[in-house]
């Protein structure tokens, strides 16, 4: 089992905080300052030069940490996070299966994002074990099987960028 980290910056509805179920849950650890996050850990940025792929089991290994914040404030957030040493990876084109951004690309929660991350790792059944504590949880996995699969296939970052055009609108 791969540790699952949040940042959690306390900008969000508690009653949709995906990354609080998880740690009502037992499923991650969530830390609302940047100084208690795991060094050498993958931590999933949408602004990462690099996306996620099996070839970044070692650092996942370490931890996968999750910036909880809004959309908006991901700019502003992320360079704080630079000191921690943390491994940026971007998680390639998915779509979202949770009713607040439902069908829109990229545009995961906190839970889908560990879900795609793990599953790209190769630790689907732990991905399952995440999924299944959220109702949209078995949509998210149908919902992007065909690139969860390719992408678990992949062999490195370059690999997940190729496949992922194969998914993307044109």
């Amino acid at each position: 089992m791969l540790p699952l980290y949040v940042y959690h910056a306390r900008q969000d509805d508690p009653k949709k905080c995906s990354a609080r179920r998880m740690e009502k849950f037992g499923l991650a650890t969530v830390y609302k300052t940047v100084g208690k996050l795991p060094r050498g850990a993958v931590l999933l940025s949408p602004i990462a030069k690099k996306a996620l792929s099996r070839a970044d089991l070692e650092y996942a290994r370490r931890g996968i940490v999750v910036l909880d914040c809004t959309w908006g404030e991901v700019e502003r957030i992320f360079p704080k996070l630079k000191p921690k040493r943390l491994e940026e990876r971007a998680l390639p084109y998915l779509l979202a299966s949770n009713p607040v951004n439902y069908g829109k690309p990229f545009m995961l929660n906190s839970a889908e994002a560990f879900v795609a991350a793990l599953y790209i790792l190769g630790c689907a059944g732990q991905a399952r074990e995440v999924a299944e504590r959220f109702k949209w949880g078995e949509t998210f996995l149908a919902l992007n099987k065909e690139p969860l699969d390719a992408y678990a296939s992949a062999v490195d970052s370059e690999d997940v960028i190729s496949i992922q055009k194969d998914f993307m609108p044109e």
